[in-house]
């Protein structure tokens, strides 16, 4: 028999009085239950359409380094072999990660912080998640803003990069890239880079002026991403049906024009013949596992704050698969783009294709510029370019800003979420200022420190890996594949548990591991940054990473009880509530995971 206290609506205890049975002599349990009060609590959101979630998956991942990382990867590391390695990656470590993340959130209804209480003691990863994420958010959308300033220098009957008769060029110069010696001298190309755009001094103890015309730009790109995600994800959910289909338009075209070209046969074949020798190099391997970890944008907390507005029942399973086989077609095909165009280059230049390639921006906004150049009506294409570089861009940082957001409002509903416009407007305003030390005359050299330490690299994959063993060691792959079946109707196969447990932590740790024995010191070229500069990164870096273990240390050192007590509690899984019942409502006001329900 069971006496069931009446559900009350105004955050009051209620109590259940469960009997034992009657041959059970053991006593009476009594469960006091604290239900909140949800009264003045602002509705969570969810996705408003069919094709949100999955479109906002595909423009996250979809990035800047899909066009200009892997292609010049592929090239470098065998052409075709190198997709051995990369696919091994994907299968075993990338995918699992992917669907890891997706699923957490959709199953937790709650952003990066929250979803820890299925393993408290890892809630370090959720606040080094959002600090990856504060860090990146800073740095990545200078990027879009030196997008927005090609862009609009393109808008013109002939590209300032063409020729040498501009004010910043210096006697150096030359605009015909079919001379042979250039040791001596500087493409106009570069010097538009260097002296106009950026106005570049000598190292990085030498910040110079703010660049107006990029904090203009720079200030474009921050209202477009407030604008994108002011109104919620329901609001969101219409802006990546544009966002995140206009660059494969802008790739197709591209490419059909890319092949018509004299020599981009050459350079596509450079791309895809095979070089299996390559593949006893490690480096080839590093390269193909850090391009995964990266290009899908795991570990942010941005894929778990996007599966966080599915409803309960949606296939993520599914939805985790499509995105994930989509980025890497378009890895892929951006690869067929970009060849076809440093085919040509080699052909104009008489240079071999391997010195034409470039990474990065290097490849962005030096080498793709210098291209459009030979072409007819070469404005258009650089419009086409840049526009494509734009949307690749917006949609990631957007995606990358709303899991920021999500984590905190999530964290703090009561007092963010009926404030959530301002509060965006805030984290924008902050994160442009700081930013703004990335568009001084010195600011590519800040620019290289936040790119190599704050938030890529080693902080990423220490993140990655107490992130994974968090779940499938410690919350436990079973129970979580259990979770994943209550969603979708079917269980996924034991693959994904062996990844989760052994596969993928094995690979995260490997990666991790060999990052540190490679790391050298920074360059720009031929400039090597200062030992404080490193410093400096390293304290960006040591931000997001001590947190993991730092959280665990201030969890054993406010539990009760001694410290095997506090061990036990620390690591064993918690009663999971249904799952109807997750969300930030459920988690507003608890003082520990112990406290939704007391055994008296």
């Amino acid at each position: 028999m069971a006496t069931n206290g009446t559900k009350a609506s105004d955050g009051h205890v209620l109590t259940e009085v469960n009997d034992a049975a009657a041959t059970n002599d053991k006593p009476k349990t009594l469960v006091v239950k604290v239900h909140k009060t949800q009264k003045d609590l602002p509705e969570r959101e969810t996705w408003g359409g069919k094709f949100d979630f999955l479109l906002s998956c595909v423009g996250y991942a979809i990035g800047l380094g899909n066009v200009w990382r892997f292609p010049y990867l592929c090239g470098k590391n065998g052409g075709g072999a190198f997709l051995i390695p990369y696919f091994l990656t994907l299968i075993f470590a990338g995918m699992p990660l992917f669907l890891l993340e997706t699923a957490l959130g959709q199953y937790t209804s709650i952003g990066g912080l929250g979803v820890w209480k299925l393993a408290p003691v890892f809630k370090g990863v959720g606040l080094a998640a959002a600090v990856l994420s504060f860090w990146l958010n800073i740095y990545y959308i200078v990027i879009i803003a030196w997008a927005i300033y090609y862009l609009w220098n393109s808008f013109t009957t002939e590209l300032p990069w063409k020729s040498c008769g501009n004010p910043w060029n210096t006697e150096r110069c030359y605009s015909n890239y079919s001379l042979l010696d250039t040791a001596n001298l500087t493409s106009a190309v570069q010097e538009f880079w260097e002296r106009n755009m950026h106005q570049m001094t000598d190292g990085l103890d030498k910040p110079g002026e703010v660049r107006a015309p990029l904090a203009v730009t720079l200030a474009i790109a921050w209202v477009l991403v407030y604008f994108c995600i002011w109104k919620g994800v329901a609001w969101t959910g219409k802006v990546v049906y544009f966002s995140a289909t206009y660059p494969y338009f802008m790739l197709f075209i591209l490419f059909c024009r890319g092949i018509t070209l004299p020599g981009a046969f050459d350079g596509i074949l450079f791309y895809i013949t095979p070089d299996f020798n390559k593949l006893k190099e490690s480096e080839v391997w590093l390269d193909a596992a850090t391009q995964i970890f990266f290009s899908y944008g795991l570990g942010l907390g941005s894929l778990i704050a996007l599966g966080s507005y599915n409803p309960f029942n949606n296939n993520v399973y599914r939805d985790s698969i499509i995105v994930c086989c989509i980025n890497s077609f378009t890895s892929m095909f951006a690869g067929l783009v970009i060849f076809s165009i440093v085919g040509f280059m080699a052909y104009v230049t008489k240079r071999p294709i391997a010195d034409v390639a470039a990474s990065g921006p290097g490849l962005a906004f030096l080498a793709y510029p210098e291209a459009v150049t030979q072409l007819p009506v070469s404005p258009l294409w650089a419009i086409l370019f840049f526009s494509m570089l734009l949307m690749l861009g917006i949609d990631s940082q957007f995606c990358t800003v709303e899991g920021f957001i999500t984590a905190l409002v999530d964290e703090f509903p009561r007092a963010l979420r009926g404030r959530r416009e301002l509060f965006i407007a805030a984290v924008c305003l902050v994160s442009y200022i700081i930013g703004l030390s990335n568009i001084t005359q010195g600011g590519l050299y800040v620019f290289k420190l936040f790119d190599y330490y704050s938030a890529s690299g080693m902080c990423l994959l220490f993140l990655v890996f107490f992130e994974c063993i968090s779940i499938s060691w410690f919350y436990g792959a079973g129970k979580f594949l259990d979770n994943i079946e209550e969603m979708i109707g079917h269980r996924p196969c034991l693959w994904w548990k062996l990844c989760w447990v052994v596969f993928t932590p094995l690979i995260v740790g490997g990666v991790f591991l060999f990052s540190a024995v490679q790391m050298v010191p920074l360059t720009l070229g031929e400039y090597v940054f200062p030992a404080w500069g490193q410093g400096v990164g390293w304290c960006m870096a040591l931000s997001s990473m001590v947190l993991i273990p730092g959280y665990m240390v201030y969890m054993f050192l406010t539990l009760e009880g001694n410290y095997k007590e506090r061990l036990r509690i620390m690591v064993k899984p918690p009663v999971v509530v249904k799952a109807q019942d997750n969300g930030p409502e459920q988690q507003a006001e608890t003082q520990s995971p112990a406290n939704e329900e007391a055994y008296i």
